[in-house]
């Protein structure tokens, strides 16, 4: 079982429009409640927007920054840290992490394979100097 700490430590869930508007966020930068609107080009509430931008901010997700009328928004990690992190903790909420790691091992592109060999061939390197 685990601890209230890992439990605490626990990713922010999103929702359909609140992943939509932190791509629109990691894929333009800061933006306001009328740029993410335009850049979704969806029919959407101004209040609809501003709430869920306010929503991300709770969740420690997106900061906000006043410029002269409007409010600008930005992502507070990059789309792959948040994704590492989904990960890590779907690997610490795993009885066996090990087997979990080689299961996910097993499954994954040829490509993905050799980007993994790639990068710990450069680490192991490094290391050595």
């Amino acid at each position: 079982m685990k601890s209230r700490d890992a439990a605490a430590a626990e990713p922010p869930r999103l929702g359909a429009l609140e992943t939509q508007v932190m791509d629109v966020l990691w894929d333009y930068g800061p933006c306001t409640v009328r740029d993410v609107i335009g850049y979704l080009g969806n029919d959407l509430a101004y209040t609809t927007i501003a709430t869920v931008l306010s929503n991300l901010q709770r969740k420690a997700l997106v900061t906000s920054q006043k410029v002269k009328r409007s409010t600008r928004y930005a992502a507070r990690i990059g789309r792959e840290e948040q994704v590492a992190t989904i990960m890590n903790h779907a690997l610490d909420t795993s009885r066996d992490r090990a087997a979990s790691m080689l299961h996910f091992m097993e499954n994954i592109s040829e490509d993905d394979l050799e980007l993994l060999r790639d990068h710990l061939r450069r680490r192991d390197d490094g290391n050595r100097s």
